[in-house]
């Protein structure tokens, strides 16, 4: 079965956006001259799934240059193919799936490790159980409210700290596995 696998950063109140879904504070902490281990991870994987509003996001945010050379699958029971830019026809798939169904789907396609973005994406997969580990990223910033990366889970799921690696520019990265929930 495909397995999926989480990269993210959070704001350290624990937000992966803004509520307006921006992310501007990213951007402010000096984080493009150092490495956190991303192409490794997104080496590791044969593609991506993004919730729509995380897409939307990435499309706002592209300006037609499209980041991924890995396929990406969006979540979505409001977009369709149609809604795709004729750019990304051949890079991004919309699908209405299950999670579970996605990963059965994606198993049959070769898919061993799916990217999983987006917070109510990366929640409904791991509150399926298809999430395999999680790399957070912490930023050293406050921004008071915004989407949180967690939120409620219909039962404890327990993790193992892996790794936890501290960054010069104050960024701290831990890696988790997902164990188990309570039944």
């Amino acid at each position: 079965m495909t397995t999926g696998h989480v990269f993210i950063a959070t704001s350290l109140d624990g937000y992966i956006a803004r509520k307006d879904h921006q992310i501007d504070w990213l951007e402010n902490q000096g984080t493009t001259t150092e490495e956190h281990g991303y192409t490794q991870f997104i080496d590791s994987v044969n593609g991506i799934i993004f919730g729509r509003k995380t897409y939307e996001v990435v499309l706002n945010l592209t300006s037609g240059d499209w980041p991924y050379t890995k396929p990406v699958i969006v979540l979505s029971r409001t977009l369709s193919d149609s809604d795709i830019p004729p750019h990304l026809t051949d890079k991004v798939t919309i699908t209405d799936q299950t999670p579970i169904d996605l990963f059965q789907t994606l198993h049959q396609r070769g898919w061993n490790r799916a990217y999983v973005d987006g917070g109510i994406t990366i929640q409904s997969f791991l509150n399926e159980g298809l999430i395999e580990d999680l790399i957070i990223t912490t930023l050293p910033v406050l921004i008071g409210d915004g989407i949180p990366l967690f939120g409620k889970t219909p039962e404890d799921i327990h993790l193992e700290l892996i790794s936890a690696t501290q960054y010069p520019s104050g960024l701290a990265q831990s890696h988790y596995r997902v164990l188990c929930c309570d039944n």
